[in-house]
This record gives C-alpha cells, sequence and structure tokens, in this order.
C-alpha cells in the first residue's frame, strides 16, 4: 500500500495489489472539509469491518452458516485533549437463525479480530451483537 499527499489535508491511497484507491480527509473539526473517510473513521470501520470479516471465517467455513446480508453500523467518539478516538461503539447484525451455539462462537471470534487486539487499551470498544437478519 501507498499513499500520496494531495494538498488541502488530502491523501490518496493505493492498495497495491488490486489498484484500489480511497481517499482521506480531515475532519471539519480538525482543518479539513471533510469530504472523504478521516483517518479515525478508517481506523474506526476497520474495526467493524475486521470483526465481520473473522465472524464469517468462522462462520461460513466451519459452520458452514451463510452470512449474506450481515451488516454493521459504527460510531466513532474523539476524545479532545489528548485528540484520539475515545470510544468505537459498534453494532453487527448477523442472521436471526443462528442458535445458541452459533451465537456463543459468533460473539467470541468477533472479540478476537486482529484490529480489536491492535487497538490501544485507552479506545474503548463497545460491540453490540443483535441477531436480527432475516
Amino acid at each position: 500500500m501507498h499513499g500520496v499527499y494531495s494538498g488541502n489535508k488530502r491523501v490518496e491511497i493505493t492498495h497495491e495489489q488490486s489498484g484500489t484507491t480511497l481517499f482521506t480527509d480531515a475532519p471539519k473539526d480538525n482543518h479539513g472539509e471533510g469530504q472523504s473517510f478521516s483517518p479515525t473513521d478508517l481506523c474506526a470501520v476497520s474495526l467493524a469491518s475486521c470483526i465481520l470479516t473473522t465472524i464469517a471465517i468462522k462462520m461460513e467455513e466451519k459452520e458452514e452458516v451463510n452470512l449474506s446480508n450481515s451488516f454493521f453500523s459504527v460510531e466513532k467518539i474523539m476524545s479532545s485533549d489528548p485528540r484520539m478516538i475515545g470510544s468505537i461503539v459498534i453494532e453487527i447484525h448477523l442472521p436471526a437463525t443462528f442458535d445458541q451455539k452459533q451465537r456463543v462462537i459468533a460473539e467470541r471470534v468477533g472479540r478476537a479480530c486482529p484490529v480489536h487486539r491492535s487497538l490501544a487499551a485507552e479506545v474503548e470498544q463497545q460491540v453490540r451483537f443483535l441477531f436480527d437478519v432475516e
């Protein structure tokens, strides 16, 4: 991966293997225009994406269940002194058809994802699992 600063607090990031690009922009409350994900937005959404991906790896391959239409929502709450992500609030929506054993497995696997393990202990992670996807 690589990134190039393009001015106005914007960075173009390229995933070299796929050629996919995305932009980050400083948020309006921190000298930017807020026209794209901020770096801290990407951090928060990376946690949610990692949780859902890790659950999918386990549940689709080992438990042979389909996670189609599963989704998440993320709220990132910044702290000001020092400026950092204070907390990340996530709701993970998974199939309503999961039995109790599958629900326990999904939550355990999700809470052990690599991004979760990589974030500093000072970043509060509030993750709620909802089994409501039809």
